[in-house]
């Protein structure tokens, strides 16, 4: 299958604490490392790991990190032709710490991603794909957010229309709040997670949540509710699916979100029931999660085949 994925290229700094530093406070990680991340980049990879073929449509700075940033996604296979370089803008750089409890805090600069030229938007790329992943930081600010409306709406009225997944993130909630909800009613498949559903919706429930997402027009929802699994939802029917215990010890969650949304569309288009592609989802996001960096850990086909097959 063809997917045309628009979405973040970054460097991920990552810090492994035993507690979060306090205002005015220093600390020493047990770990610290520099990995290729974005959520754009990770799902690319992921879904390239997955033998499918991935454009992916993200922005870099002209500088030294913008090879870093796009060298598991060249490894993978993943298409750079829609990858633009940016004269004045740095590539992405996110810092996250993260304490063995699971508390995370995180520093992003979208720099270049913001860029991202809608100018270069080629209509034939969105139409010939058989979905079209955004992740929602696109749609929050700058031209970014152009290209990523343009995307939507050339899939949307195209002859065969190519399916819609976005998946949301704790910044782009947090940037734009309740607003994002006009963004993302286009959405075919919306993935995100309970606290980015409260906070997109301004509510206080998960039943309430949905609700809010239904009277919007969005038909189709995956949330993710940690170590419980997922919940998925339509307007007939409402499922948690549980959490798959991955084969290794659980070390770093970043990433995890995005592989998970990967892998859940990678399901949907393969033709499983929405539950079922659910749990192949929680399989791939407890397995990224075995190991330090949101790219690190392949995920293959036979990996998810053998879960799609178990009840």
């Amino acid at each position: 299958m063809k997917f045309y994925v628009i979405g973040d290229v970054t460097v991920d700094h990552l810090y492994h604490l035993d507690r979060l530093p306090a205002p005015g406070r220093e600390v020493t990680p047990k770990r610290s490392t520099m990995q290729p991340g974005g959520s754009g980049g990770t799902i690319s990879v992921t879904l390239a790991r997955l033998g499918h073929t991935v454009t992916l449509a993200a922005r870099v700075g002209d500088d030294p990190f913008a090879e870093y940033a796009l060298a598991e996604i060249k490894a993978s296979g993943v298409s750079l032709g829609a990858i633009q370089k940016d004269p004045e803008h740095l590539t992405s750089t996110i810092t996250v710490m993260q304490t063995p409890g699971g508390q995370r805090a995180m520093i992003s600069d979208g720099a270049a991603n913001r860029q991202l030229d809608p100018a270069k938007l080629k209509k034939r790329d969105v139409e010939s794909a058989d979905a079209l992943i955004i992740s929602a930081y696109s749609l929050t600010e700058g031209p970014q957010r152009e290209y990523a409306r343009g995307a939507i709406e050339i899939a949307r009225t195209a002859k065969k229309p190519v399916p819609v997944f976005i998946d949301l993130g704790t910044g782009a909630v947090e940037k734009v709040g309740t607003g994002l909800v006009a963004e993302v009613r286009g959405a075919d498949y919306l993935t995100l997670n309970q606290h980015e559903l409260l906070a997109l919706t301004g509510t206080r429930s998960l039943s309430a949540g949905l609700a809010k997402l239904a009277e919007a027009g969005v038909e189709r929802v995956a949330v993710k509710v940690g170590k419980m699994g997922s919940v998925v939802w339509t307007p007939e029917e409402t499922e948690l699916v549980d959490a798959v215990p991955p084969e290794g010890t659980v070390v770093d969650s970043t990433g995890a979100g995005d592989t998970f949304t990967a892998a859940f569309a990678h399901a949907v288009l393969s033709g499983l029931p929405l539950a079922q592609a659910a749990r192949v989802a929680n399989a791939a996001g407890a397995l990224a999660a075995t190991a330090v960096g949101a790219q690190s850990k392949p995920i293959l086909a036979g990996d998810l085949e053998r879960v799609a097959q178990t009840k």
